[in-house]
């Protein structure tokens, strides 16, 4: 099986501390660049807030110290260690689900995209989602393996080891295996949730879904917390949780593109003005587009008040890694 490379994931985002008592999520000090520096928050801070932890980036040792002084009671969340062991159940997970069988070809090419590695967020969402709803996990695994189907259908170098013909019946095979596995794979769950996720990722990937940019991003964090057994309105708050966090992706990915370098980035830097992509730095300026990713922040983080603090820092830790991530 193949492992799990999240260096690039977390590589300045490895450790955060969670204070029940912090009634808000501080910019991270430590980075040598932050795309919200210099911001004070454009949302009022909501007093019910304290109720959610805080997640700040890497402290130094002198911070760590600090803060244990003023609250002994603080307890450390390990997001690299999180994403870690989830990645490697979803792994095991689709190594099962999707076995050598026959045909063999379409087999070997199917699990050769599905096993090539990869960082497995939208899975581990999935499974985060369905956690803080009060789920539990093999709810929600056979969801978040079909994301992952769909995700690496097409997998670009698939074709040159399998030929065109098997790499495009692989991909076809996999988006079908997708819905069929959540349905018949899905235990401890009502027919009615299985039937409403298989909607939602059918919607997700239709003409409809794309048009509207309701992308499996999205759809995944809606996944678990159906299958999990949230109420509507949880459903919703973290369907807005996700589309604030896919949108604040995109903003700082063009304020990156445009404030670091490439040695910094780890790919070509100003990419974006080359191609003359629209981006929110070239529609509204730098401040403006670092204004709205502070907001976009901080209202995905208040879709999380009201969840069980412990099981919402899966969750508020990647909203700020999105936030504070370099590259």
């Amino acid at each position: 099986m193949a492992t799990v490379n999240l260096d690039s994931l977390v590589q300045s985002y490895s450790i955060f501390n969670q204070a029940s008592r912090s009634k808000s999520s501080p910019l991270p000090r430590s980075f040598p660049f932050n795309p919200l520096k210099n911001l004070s928050s454009s949302t009022p801070q909501n007093r019910c807030f304290k109720s959610v932890p805080s997640i700040s980036s890497v402290l130094t040792k002198e911070d760590t110290v600090k803060e244990e002084e003023q609250d002994p009671q603080i307890s450390s969340f390990d997001f690299k260690s999180y994403m870690v062991h989830k990645a490697n159940s979803v792994n095991q997970a689709m190594d099962s689900a999707v076995s050598l069988r026959d045909p063999v070809k379409i087999h070997e090419a199917m699990r050769y995209s599905l096993l090539a590695g990869g960082k497995r967020v939208r899975p581990v969402l999935c499974l985060a989602a369905c956690d803080i709803v009060g789920g539990q996990e093999s709810m929600a695994m056979p969801a978040a393996c079909a994301v992952e189907m769909i995700h690496t259908i097409g997998k670009p170098t698939n074709h040159k080891v399998f030929g065109e013909d098997i790499a495009v019946l692989a991909g076809d095979a996999l988006l079908a295996f997708a819905f069929e596995h959540i349905s018949v794979a899905t235990v401890g769950v009502t027919p009615g949730r299985i039937v409403r996720a298989v909607g939602e990722l059918a919607k997700s990937i239709g003409a409809e879904g794309l048009v509207a940019g309701q992308v499996v991003d999205i759809t995944t964090v809606v996944l678990g917390a159906i299958l999990g057994g949230g109420c509507d309105d949880d459903v919703e708050k973290l369907r807005k949780f996700a589309r604030n966090i896919g949108l604040l992706f995109q903003v700082v990915d063009g304020i990156l593109d445009v404030t670091m370098s490439s040695k910094e980035l780890g790919k070509t830097a100003g990419k974006d003005l080359v191609a003359d992509k629209v981006t929110y730095p070239k529609l509204t300026g730098i401040e403006k587009s670092r204004e709205f990713a502070e907001k976009l922040k901080n209202d995905a983080l208040q879709m999380l008040q009201g969840f069980d603090p412990e099981k919402s820092a899966p969750l508020i830790a990647l909203a700020n890694y999105i936030a504070y991530r370099q590259n």
